[in-house]
């Protein structure tokens, strides 16, 4: 299976030619945001506020890294279960998100949106976390840099490995690998 280049942010239609199983080393900006910047985010949304960053067209690597050793860009940076991120999703994905990192199945209210918006779900290798660090090349706090390492970052990334797991037909890598398993 040969592994797609793909730039972030996302150049327009690059999204709809992705299917689930396909493997891609993404470059470009990432952000970072895991449950309490989730939960904050959405809590700003539902008071009429501006988000302190603008997801549309964006993608979101649900991380919280570990702090960076002398002469490191960052620590350790593996995913985070993608599921506890998922009642704040949809609204995210209404307001232009449109790629999202992590580990783990997501909801079928997330799949759903995913259709609907024309995202991507895309999973990174949970307990490679070191290795998926050497490939972020700078980092820098955007929001709520209270939350310590839950902070949002922005994040620049050079062949970051991923495989599609959800695509935007409501393809699913894991109920495929799933009914594969079952037929043997």
């Amino acid at each position: 299976m040969s592994i797609k280049k793909i730039k972030l942010p996302f150049e327009d239609g690059i999204i709809e030619t992705l299917k689930a199983g396909d493997r891609l080393l993404l470059t470009g900006t990432v952000f970072t945001a895991r449950d309490a910047a989730h939960k904050r985010m959405f809590d700003t949304l539902e008071h009429g506020k501006t988000l302190p960053i603008n997801v549309e067209g964006q993608v979101i690597y649900y991380v919280g890294p570990t702090p960076a050793m002398p002469g490191k860009v960052i620590g350790s940076a593996g995913p985070t279960t993608s599921g506890r991120m998922d009642k704040y999703t949809p609204r995210l994905l209404d307001l232009g998100l449109k790629g999202m990192i992590g580990k783990g199945y997501r909801s079928e209210a997330v799949i759903q949106s995913i259709i609907k918006n024309k995202a991507v779900y895309l999973g990174a290798i949970g307990g490679s976390a070191a290795l998926l660090s050497k490939t972020i090349k700078s980092v820098e706090v955007v929001a709520y840099e209270d939350l310590g390492t839950e902070a949002i970052r922005k994040m620049e990334i050079v062949d970051f490995p991923v495989i599609v797991i959800n695509d935007s037909d409501g393809n699913d890598l894991y109920k495929q690998g799933n009914e594969f398993t079952n037929k043997t």
